[in-house]
C-alpha cells in the first residue's frame, strides 16, 4: 500500500542518544534545553533573527493573528487546508476570500485591493504546496493599506524566493513540523518574525503569558512544545539536504513518465527555488480525476485530493463568496505519493496505472 506520504525517521539509535539526555535531565517540556536547541538551529538554517517552537502550524497560526492584534476582516485564500480559516474564525476575526491566480494556484494579487475594505486588518496568505506566493505584490498592496501580513509557510520548509528563504517575508510566517511535512517533529510548528517586538510578544502568549514565576504580561496560551519533539527535529534536520534531493529525484520521474498525459501542474514563480513538497496534478475535469482515484486505488496507491473543498464552501464561513478559480482548481487537483522511502519503480508504476487509466 502507498499513500500520499509517508513520515520521514531517522535512524532509531539517533534518537535514542537524545532520549538518554532526556531521561537523565528529567526535563521534559517548558522551553528544556533541546527546544532551545533546535530553535537556535532553525534560526542558523534560516538565517532569520527570531523563531518560536510550538505545539503545532495550527497554533502558531492562531498566535501570529494574536500577537499582531488583528480584528475585523484578514482577507485570505480559499485554496489551503481548513486550519489557516479556521484559525482566523477561532480567534474572532472574519475571513474575506479572494480568488487564487489559477496558474500558481496562490491568492491572486490582482484581485486582492477590490476586497479591502475599512474593517479589514491583515492578510494571510499560503505558500501553497511550497509555492511561494506573489510577495512584493502583496507587500506593496499591504503598504499602500497599512495591513499586516501572515503567511501560512505550513509547506515552505526550504523554499527559496530571490536566493533565500521565503520565511523572510511578511509580518509573520507560520510553519508546520506535523509528520506528514518534509521536515517533521512528529507534531510541532514554529513562527518566524523579524520584529523584535512582535518576538517579544510571542514569546510571552506562547508561556501563558508569563513574564516571571509570579507575573503576567498578557493573555497567553499553552503553546510550547516537549523535549521529545525537539529531539525528533534535530535528528530529522541532519538529513533535510538528502530529503530534498530525494524529493526532486521522484518529482523530475514523475514528470518525464506523465508527459504523454499533458496534465496541469502549478507555475512556479521566477527567482524562487522549490522545495518539492507535493506533486499535485491537475486534471481536465472531476470525472477524470475520479476515474484516476478508482484506477490508482486499484494498484493500492492512496493520493489525496489536497486541497478539497475550496474553503469559501465551509459552513462557518460568511455565505455567498463566489471563488471559481479555487472552486475548479479543487475540483480537478490530485496530490500524488512523494516521500522519502517512495523508490524509482513505485513512481513508475503509479504512472503507468495514471496512463493505462488516461486510454481507457
Amino acid at each position: 500500500m502507498i499513500n500520499v506520504t509517508k513520515p520521514f525517521l531517522p535512524p532509531q539509535e539517533e534518537y535514542n542518544h537524545y532520549l538518554r539526555g532526556i531521561w537523565s535531565r528529567t526535563w521534559l517540556t517548558n522551553n528544556g534545553p533541546l527546544v532551545n536547541e533546535l530553535e537556535l538551529t532553525l534560526k542558523n538554517y534560516f538565517s532569520v533573527p527570531h523563531l518560536f517552537f510550538v505545539s503545532n502550524g495550527t497554533i502558531a497560526l492562531q498566535l501570529a493573528i494574536k500577537a499582531l492584534g488583528l480584528q475585523g476582516e484578514i482577507i485570505t485564500t480559499p485554496f489551503s487546508f481548513v486550519a489557516t480559516t479556521s484559525s482566523i474564525v477561532w480567534e474572532g476575526c472574519t475571513p474575506v476570500f479572494v480568488d487564487i491566480d489559477p496558474t500558481t494556484y496562490n491568492i491572486d494579487p490582482k484581485l486582492i485591493e477590490a476586497a479591502i475594505t475599512p474593517h479589514t486588518t491583515a492578510i494571510l496568505a499560503t505558500h501553497v504546496f511550497g509555492n511561494p506566493c506573489a510577495v512584493q505584490e502583496i507587500a506593496a498592496i499591504a503598504a499602500r493599506h497599512k495591513l499586516r501580513v501572515i503567511y501560512d509557510a505550513a509547506h515552505a520548509f526550504g523554499t527559496q524566493y530571490q536566493g533565500r528563504s521565503v520565511l523572510h517575508q511578511g509580518d509573520i510566517s507560520t510553519l508546520s513540523f506535523h509528520s506528514t511535512k518534509l521536515f517533521h517533529t512528529i507534531e510541532g510548528g514554529a513562527l518566524i518574525t523579524h520584529n523584535a517586538d512582535l518576538a517579544n510578544t510571542i514569546a510571552h502568549m506562547r508561556n501563558f503569558g508569563f513574564h516571571g514565576p509570579e507575573t503576567f504580561q498578557g493573555v497567553g496560551i499553552n503553546g510550547k512544545n516537549s523535549e521529545f519533539h525537539a529531539a525528533m527535529g534535530l535528528c530529522n534536520l541532519k538529513y533535510v539536504g538528502q530529503i530534498l534531493a530525494r524529493r526532486q529525484e521522484l518529482t523530475e520521474v514523475y514528470h518525464q513518465m506523465l508527459k504523454p498525459l499533458q496534465a496541469g501542474t502549478p507555475f512556479l514563480r521566477p527567482n524562487a527555488g522549490f522545495n518539492y513538497a507535493y506533486y499535485p496534478v491537475l486534471f481536465d475535469n472531476e470525472a477524470v480525476l475520479l476515474k484516476m482515484i478508482e484506477a490508482l486505488h486499484g494498484v493500492y496507491v492512496y493520493p489525496r485530493r489536497y486541497f478539497y473543498p475550496s474553503l469559501e464552501k465551509l459552513s462557518y464561513v460568511r455565505p455567498g463568496q463566489q471563488m471559481c478559480a479555487s472552486s475548479n482548481i479543487a475540483s480537478r487537483v490530485l496530490c500524488l505519493p512523494l516521500y522519502h522511502e517512495l523508490s524509482v519503480e513505485e513512481v513508475k508504476m503509479i504512472c503507468r496505472a495514471i496512463l493505462r487509466a488516461d486510454r481507457y
